[in-house]
């Protein structure tokens, strides 16, 4: 046969290197990718760094000047003639309008006046007239110091913080009472807030005085960064993987920010900006499509070009396509050819099988001949005997014999029951057995031939029931099997011996062990048409239907040489416990 010619294919040696190639180029891919996110994510970071210190110095220093504008506006007042008047006298009809200008032109948050008792006696927020200060501390800190004084006052109730410049009011010496202007920093809160910004501002013991999120009001806003600063373990892979430090990042609500802080240069107050990085992670993206961009249009040319070159060599193989068909066309008809082989070798086996089966009922039938002879001879010899004793009058031992004869034919009953037992054919419902039954029968079935032959028998079976699922007629088969093929064994042994041991535990098993020569080979014993006999004697199908038939009942056969002679020939059956509690 011509073989066709082949078309030009790709060697192994070369999908390696193609695989190889992709996989490099995978990688390589990978590593710019990551190069890049690390330099791109460092150098925006930069950028984003120092706008950050840029807008916490803008905010830093708008608060300043704010506090520093304030600072002298309660030393002016405290000179004003219509104030001190107005204290002098008790007088304050048109005092609170005119705070109300001062107010209006400073564009403080309030303003308003206190005398010596503490109770504001006018105000530029008319709601606060009657009001009583005397038992603050600001106002007792106000009388007793010189100049101007300020304090940040905290409401517990609401967080709010409310920021105060104050001084009090002399005339010739003698104090008069204070005046106070209030410095509208929580506007800035506001604005914050509007420009959805964050910011905080605190003291120099960490506690936020303002911020664009009203929950930090009173805490520590050192606390609250450390706690910030405890990523989660994808956000700290993440981290990672981009090369910022943890310790510039902080994580509210799930957001990334960088801190940055700023001094006030004002009683060690600190404002820190919270600067996100959502604009760098945009960025960053931005620039990582398009090279990945760049790499899919690179990566579609390569697989242009390779899918070109798969073309080509799919037109070469359709050209020969022809050629293969006929090569198919002839493979097909030596399959036919092959598969009548094999049904004819099919049938040759079920022929030899049946030979073997005929050759097992002759035997039977021979060994069911001797064993009924001698009980048919026996009743002959008793009959002739009972005859006599009746003509002597001898009634009672002539009822004897009888008994003998009865004796016999139910022991020959016996015989027939169990040989129809035997040949009956298997069930298809597994029922509950009593292994110790069949060995029993079978034991009673092999009975003649065990006459026949001086064989030392014997028999370990337990006291407890030893139940299994299955067919007793199909197990009764195999233990008859396996005991002829150790008589056998043992045909030529001096001292002959078969020892049957039932042993109960998780799995029920069964061990047949002889004194003879031992098994040639052990791996090949259950293989069909395997005998050691001489032609004649047997086929060597029945190891193999045996160990089919424990197969089945979800068992095994189990065939080793024994020590230090011998052969062991082992039937495991899983035991039915449920199925024999059920039956219990």
């Amino acid at each position: 046969m011509t073989n066709p010619p082949v078309a030009a294919q790709t060697t192994p040696r070369q999908a390696r290197l193609i695989r190889w190639g992709i996989g490099l180029g995978v990688a390589a891919a990978l590593v710019v990718l990551w190069v890049s996110n690390i330099y791109l994510t460092a150098s925006f970071t930069q950028t984003q760094r120092a706008q950050a210190e840029l807008r916490a110095a803008l905010y830093a220093g708008n608060l300043k000047s704010t506090l520093e504008r304030f600072a002298v506006v309660p030393t002016l007042l405290a000179r004003d003639a219509t104030l001190i008047t107005a204290l002098s006298t008790g007088d304050y009809i048109s005092t609170s309008q005119r705070l109300q200008g001062f107010q209006e032109e400073t564009g403080a948050a309030s303003v308003f006046l206190m005398d010596l008792t503490g109770n504001i006696v006018a105000a530029s927020d008319r709601r606060m007239l009657g009001e009583s200060r005397s038992d603050s501390e600001f106002f007792s800190q106000l009388l007793r110091t010189q100049g101007t004084l300020f304090s940040a006052v905290t409401d517990p109730a609401s967080g709010t913080t409310r920021f105060y410049y104050g001084q009090k009011v002399e005339l010739l010496g003698s104090i008069m009472g204070a005046i106070v202007v209030e410095v509208g920093l929580n506007r800035a809160e506001d604005l914050w807030r509007r420009s959805n910004v964050r910011v905080s501002m605190a003291d120099a013991q960490g506690t936020v005085l303002i911020s664009s999120d009203l929950g930090w009001r009173s805490q520590n806003l050192t606390s609250i960064i450390e706690t910030a600063r405890r990523p989660t373990t994808a956000q700290r892979v993440f981290g990672l993987l981009q090369q910022i430090p943890l310790s510039e990042l902080v994580y509210i609500d799930g957001e990334r920010f960088m801190v940055s802080e700023a001094t006030l240069g004002f009683r060690g107050w600190k404002l820190s900006y919270f600067a996100p990085m959502d604009g760098v992670d945009a960025r960053v993206n931005a620039v990582i499509a398009l090279e990945i961009m760049f790499m899919a249009i690179a990566a579609a040319a390569l697989f242009y070009i390779a899918s070109r070159r798969a073309t080509r060599e799919s037109r070469r193989s359709h050209r020969e396509s022809a050629e293969l068909r006929a090569l198919n066309a002839r493979l097909s008809a030596e399959v036919e050819q092959r598969i009548r082989a094999e049904r004819s070798l099919q049938s040759a086996e079920q022929s030899l099988e049946q030979a073997a089966k005929l050759a097992a009922l002759g035997q039977l039938s021979a060994a069911v001949s001797h064993e009924l002879n001698q009980p048919l001879a026996a009743m002959r010899t008793y009959l002739a005997g009972a005859r006599l004793l009746v003509k002597r009058n001898r009634t009672e031992e002539a009822l004897s014999s009888m008994q003998r004869i009865d004796d016999l034919t139910e022991r020959m009953g016996n015989i027939t029951k169990q040989l129809r037992s035997h040949a009956r054919k298997a069930g298809d419902v597994a029922v509950l057995v009593d292994l110790r039954n069949c060995v029993t029968d079978a034991l009673a079935i092999m009975s003649p031939r065990l006459g026949k032959q001086t064989v030392t028998l014997v028999q370990n079976l337990p006291d407890a029931p030893a139940y299994v699922l299955g067919d007793s007629q199909r197990i009764g088969q195999v233990i008859v099997n396996l005991i002829s093929n150790a008589l056998d064994a043992v045909a030529k042994v001096t001292e002959p011996r078969i020892a049957v041991t039932l042993e109960l535990g998780e799995t029920i098993s069964l061990r047949i062990e002889d004194n003879g020569y031992g098994i040639e080979d052990p791996e090949s014993v259950f293989e069909p048409f395997y005998t050691t006999k001489q032609p004649g004697e047997g086929v060597g199908l029945g190891l193999a239907i045996s160990a089919g038939i424990a197969t089945e009942m979800g068992g095994r056969l189990i065939a080793r040489n024994g020590v230090p002679l011998g052969a062991v020939f082992e039937l495991q059956l899983p035991r039915a416990d449920g199925a024999k509690k059920a039956a219990e």
